[in-house]
């Protein structure tokens, strides 16, 4: 009997075995579960590329070429980044229907799963803008007053003072930016697609263009009105000024031929 009582086991023993397999379990998996993590997204960024560069051999490689060096009929895509090909296939101007002037925005044919397989092919090319992420581009935080200031100042030229659009040389134009998603503004501020020029953050900061987003968001949104009237391309209310030309100057006309009948009449007199 005392030799069974001297090998019986201590009450706390197996707790001391529980924590200490814990332990070890815990450290097992801090040691190579980063490392298991960091493969598997180095393996869905690299089927991305892969599915993407299908995509990009159906529907892009007969202008840019099959490694996106770029033709005769298409640009080089090498460095233009991620961000230019969620902008242009989001916005379904590429791929393009025919070439012209300008490129216009259309339906777009790809999934929003495919725009990113292709933008991972094409960053993959060469490195270069990103896609932003939303805070990027959301108007928290942003001010709006900056905002119209530095939209007058480098956008309002060809855009018209809210963002309305207007025309160019040689059947381009600048469109209209009521209703884009500001994800789309904010790449395009980035890269500079077709004849914008680009606005890097040595231009405009990140929030310069938080600022500018946030004032077309606050121009165009459907709280914002119109207290004149009708507007002309946001340059203000028309109504009454169209009321007043062609009622004003007929009046001025009828003034001048009733002085010129009356001073005939006199002469003659």
């Amino acid at each position: 009997m005392k030799k069974l009582s001297a090998r019986r086991r201590h009450p706390l023993a197996a707790l001391v075995v529980l924590l200490f397999a814990l332990a070890v379990t815990g450290g097992l998996y801090a040691a190579f579960a980063p490392a298991d993590k960091a493969q598997a997204d180095d393996t869905a960024q690299s089927l991305a590329i892969k599915e993407g560069k299908k995509l990009f051999a159906v529907g892009c490689a007969s202008c840019h070429g099959t490694g996106g060096q770029g033709t005769s009929d298409g640009p080089s895509l090498v460095g233009v980044g991620a961000a230019a090909v969620d902008f242009q296939v989001g916005t379904g101007r590429m791929p393009a229907q025919q070439p012209g002037a300008q490129v216009p925005r259309k339906k777009n044919i790809y999934t929003n799963a495919q725009i990113d397989q292709l933008a991972a092919y094409v960053a993959s090319l060469g490195a270069g803008p990103t896609v932003p992420d939303k805070e990027q581009y959301s108007p928290d935080g942003a001010n709006i007053g900056k905002g119209g200031e530095l939209f007058r100042t480098n956008c309002a030229q060809c855009h018209n003072f809210t963002g309305k659009g207007g025309a160019l040389t040689d059947g381009k134009y600048a469109p209209t930016l009521e209703g884009v998603d500001p994800k789309h503004i904010y790449e395009a501020m980035e890269t500079g697609p077709q004849n914008m020029p680009s606005f890097g953050d040595g231009s405009l900061s990140k929030q310069n263009k938080k600022d500018i987003i946030a004032y077309l968001g606050a121009v165009n949104g459907d709280e914002s009105e119109s207290p004149g009237g009708l507007d002309l391309g946001g340059l203000g209310p028309v109504s009454e000024g169209l009321f007043g030309y062609i009622f004003g100057l007929g009046a001025l006309i009828a003034v001048a031929i009733w002085v010129a009948a009356r001073t005939t009449k006199a002469k003659k007199s």
